[in-house]
């Protein structure tokens, strides 16, 4: 008994002497708790709105304002044609298309039967399926206000995933993950392991730089990401059946950024830590579940609040998600998704450039 109360001790000691460990034990609980307050809700608020008004009546324009002064559409763009709406849906600035005929105002007039199309993306099931079920509330409610014998129409259009199966939203969302954790963890590992075994001494006597010293670090855990993808794409494709209607080529030029900024965090998060444990726990607590929260892959970003919607814009797993619904299941290519690529670009060289500095400290 007296072994095992100095055992409990001494883990204890061990504890109270770590200062890095303790936030994370009693920090960042309650910092995940406020995230996931604020975020955590499967309800659909404030989905983005293209609208194509061929009717310019006031009918119309009262139909667009009913779905306007809901809570759940956000009215951000109006369009010449329905054509017009395949490049706004197709780069995610909207997420619903509402078409309005011609005729629509007369026809409502002459107690004639009525009907607008709906398009969705569907490349999130989710917000798709709800988007389209809000879109059904606001016709009803309409009709209903105005005592239509003959009610609202809706064409409803589902565009990228016609049968809004939820695979084809979560599987290329966990390859994300998988690649996140895979080279975020590894690359934690780099600098705190060599401080661990006592062997830093002998990289500080080379004639390396700091940055080639980072470079011969990372450039081995890239090489494991991308095996890690080309050995989880074809269980992607060909036993989860997910369509892959982008190029290869695209998806690769694309997946590059993403990987400079976990394997840039990882890096990062060695040059904060003593050990391999806190490494882990600072990697998985501090960064890598925030991103996962934050990044549109569990909560819709749109029905968080303004602040957690901006911080999503630091997060390197929201661009590569919309990257991957985009070349996956869009078809789209670096014409569309060139400014997610641009800001994980930027993201990486900032994280890069930081952790080099950290490491030159603690060199120092």
């Amino acid at each position: 008994m007296r072994t095992l109360i100095n055992i409990l001790r001494k883990e204890l000691l061990q504890l109270k002497r770590d200062p890095k460990i303790l936030p994370i034990l009693f920090i960042a609980p309650v910092i995940q708790l406020t995230i996931l307050g604020y975020a955590a809700t499967t309800d659909v608020r404030r989905v983005e709105l293209a609208v194509c008004d061929l009717d310019h009546t006031q009918a119309s324009r009262d139909l667009v304002r009913a779905f306007t002064d809901s809570s759940y559409f956000r009215r951000v763009a109006d369009v010449a044609s329905s054509d017009e709406l395949d490049p706004w849906l197709a780069s995610g600035r909207a997420r619903i298309g509402l078409t309005i005929p011609a005729g629509f105002g007369a026809d409502r007039i002459a107690g004639r039967a009525t009907d607008v199309q709906i398009v969705a993306d569907g490349s999130d099931a989710m917000v798709g399926t709800l988007g389209l079920s809000y879109a059904a509330g606001v016709l009803q409610s309409v009709a209903e206000s105005e005592g239509l014998r003959m009610p609202l129409e809706l064409r409803p259009k589902v565009l990228y995933n016609p049968d809004l199966l939820s695979r084809y939203f979560m599987v290329p969302g966990v390859l994300a993950m998988i690649i996140m954790v895979m080279t975020m963890m590894l690359s934690s590992m780099a600098i705190v392991r060599e401080t661990e075994l006592g062997t830093m001494e002998q990289l500080l006597v080379t004639p390396l730089s700091p940055g080639a010293i980072i470079v011969g670090k990372l450039v081995p855990y890239a090489m494991v990401g991308t095996v890690e993808i080309m050995t989880a794409l074809p269980v992607v494709l060909f036993w989860f059946d997910v369509p892959l209607r982008g190029s290869l080529g695209a998806l690769a030029i694309l997946t590059l950024p993403f990987m400079l900024c976990t394997l840039g965090l990882g890096l990062l998060v060695s040059t904060l830590s003593r050990t391999q444990q806190q490494a882990m726990m600072i990697a998985t607590f501090v960064f890598m579940l925030p991103q996962i929260y934050l990044s549109g892959f569990v909560f819709p970003i749109q029905n968080m609040p303004r602040g957690f919607q901006l911080a999503t814009y630091a997060v390197p797993l929201r661009y590569y998600l919309q990257v991957l619904r985009g070349v996956f299941l869009k078809g789209v290519g670096l014409e569309v998704l060139w400014p997610q690529g641009l800001a994980m670009l930027g993201l990486g060289v900032a994280i890069l450039l930081l952790a080099r500095l950290r490491f030159q400290r603690r060199l120092g």
